[in-house]
């Protein structure tokens, strides 16, 4: 959720610009970004969220309240590098289509608004609203930098604002910071959820490299309970950004409790990743028995990815930043930076003995699908080779069903850039390279070759999905039990993709191309 600036010129200077800042009108924003809300600069996802403008990076606040779905993220306005932390604000009807906001959350004498989250609380425990008009309430972490300049460890603390009016304008608690801190270096990224069972407010937290849940009656005193992960889980890194949740468990009648743990560095591939752990949550403490390390995503540009509350079914969609730290600031883009995932729905099953947490693109999705090609192929080793026009590389989908367990998918353009795909049967496991894929130099790490373990896939018929937009790619496999997110930076489209086989025959069910559609 963060990469400080370690400057206090730096910051004082950008510090007394932010705030003194007034929030701007929906019309004056919509007057200034509404030649950048063409979104035609080269590398502008067109389908997937991007800020009009400036520096992106972690969802905030996933909320759902009155037919609206609500994205805050972490917001720089002055630049498009990391700078002093806002949430800045995207309402949808849709999670597809989105109507930029004014700034929700400025800066203050507390520090900057780094990440957290938002309820709807109904039953007005804050007393900040009403019942009859319930008060959204957002949960932040504070950051004083002028503290962590000074050597302390106690700049981050935890606060809150409410919203009368379903976020258009919020008000910052008189109280804050409703959780001190005087101890913990990264002590952050509070996830909220209201718990049935025990009938009060549950936070988790991290707290350097481990979490801790607390709990409150009212949204501002907090009690501390226990704490997860000391000696669980992948420490390569600080822990960010987590969120607690209960899931059915698919064709049982059992559920179980999921935890969502950022971290960074230390992901498989390098630099930031998101891991997950499968347990139960008694209302005070989370267990897991898990003891292999788990991954939502296993590309570089998944990450701090949470999930909505209050939504209208109880579904749990998760949205993640579509970066990297180990590059981020420095990605080829020029106006804006960095991306949102499309919007997933998560679930649970238990796939060879073994509870798999699936992130799978939302229903919704398929609304934007056009221009269909259908392509049935099966070919033997002496064919290798079947190549397909894509009518628009920069947004396409590509999906079929196979049961072969050895091939590549080579997408590729007349600039002679290529991004290749392998699946392998032994070991099983899926390889991403776009060493060749376009603009790749801007950073050392970046073309390397990403590896996606797949033990647990089973045997038979799989569906293999693929989606491509002017700089990304997302990969789903089995539904989404393994999933690959990637940033490519294609000097232009991708023009063409190509089957190859490495094995004794090859065939493809059900295969479709589709145009995708635009969403600005």
């Amino acid at each position: 959720m963060l990469r400080i600036v370690k400057s206090v010129l730096f910051f004082g200077l950008l510090w007394l610009t932010a705030c003194k800042q007034s929030p701007k009108s929906s019309q004056e924003m919509n007057e200034n970004t509404k030649d950048t809300l063409v979104y035609q600069e080269p590398f502008r996802p067109q389908y997937h969220f991007t800020p009009a403008s400036k520096w992106m990076n972690d969802p905030n606040g996933l909320v759902f309240h009155k037919g609206i779905y609500h994205l805050f993220y972490q917001y720089y306005p002055d630049d498009i590098v990391w700078g002093p932390m806002h949430w800045g604000h995207a309402i949808s009807k849709d999670l597809l289509h989105w109507e930029h906001k004014p700034i929700a959350l400025y800066p203050d004498e507390h520090g900057l608004i780094f990440s957290g989250s938002a309820v709807v609380d109904v039953r007005n425990t804050s007393g900040f609203g009403s019942t009859d008009n319930p008060p959204l309430v957002a949960i932040f972490t504070y950051h004083d930098l002028a503290k962590e300049e000074a050597g302390g460890t106690d700049y981050q603390t935890q606060g809150i604002a409410f919203s009368l009016d379903n976020g258009d304008t919020w008000t910052k608690y008189e109280g804050n910071p409703v959780i001190p801190n005087t101890t913990i270096k990264d002590f952050r990224d509070p996830k909220v959820f209201w718990d049935d069972s025990s009938e009060q407010w549950i936070m988790a937290l991290v707290a350097g490299d481990h979490l801790q849940l607390y709990a409150s009656a009212n949204l501002i005193n907090w009690t501390y309970m226990s704490e997860f992960g000391k000696e669980q889980g992948a420490h390569g890194g600080v822990w960010e950004c987590p969120d607690l949740f209960e899931l059915p468990v698919a064709g049982t009648n059992e559920t179980k409790w999921v935890l969502l743990i950022s971290i960074n560095p230390g992901a498989p591939n390098g630099g930031s990743g998101t891991q997950y752990f499968v347990g139960d949550f008694d209302g005070t403490t989370f267990t897991s028995n898990q003891k292999e390390e788990k991954w939502i995503d296993w590309g570089t540009d998944n990450y701090a990815g949470v999930t909505y509350n209050n939504t209208p079914n109880g579904e749990r969609i998760f949205i993640g930043w579509m970066s990297n730290w180990e590059y981020a600031r420095d990605t080829p883009t020029e106006a804006w930076r960095s991306a949102m995932t499309l919007p997933r729905t998560l679930s649970l099953a238990k796939i060879e003995g073994a509870y798999e947490l699936l992130n799978y693109p939302i229903d919704g999705v398929d609304t934007l699908l056009e221009r269909q090609t259908k392509t049935v192929i099966n070919f033997s080793k002496d064919k290798i080779g079947n190549s397909m026009e894509l009518s628009n590389g920069a947004q396409s989908e590509i999906r079929f069903e196979t049961s072969s367990r050895d091939f590549s998918i080579y997408f590729s353009n007349d600039a002679g850039e290529q991004l290749t795909l392998t699946m392998q049967g032994n070991p099983k496991q899926l390889l991403l390279d776009r060493s060749e894929s376009g603009l790749v130099n801007f950073q050392e790490n970046f073309a390397n070759i990403q590896r996606m373990p797949m033990a647990n896939l089973p045997e038979g018929e799989l569906e293999v999905r693929i989606f491509l937009d002017a700089s990304s790619l997302e990969i789903f496999i089995n539904k989404g039990q393994y999933v690959m997110t990637a940033q490519v930076f294609p000097t232009e489209p991708y023009k063409t993709y190509t089957l190859g086989y490495t094995g004794v025959d090859f065939h493809m069910n059900n295969g479709i191309i589709h145009e995708v559609k635009g969403v600005w």
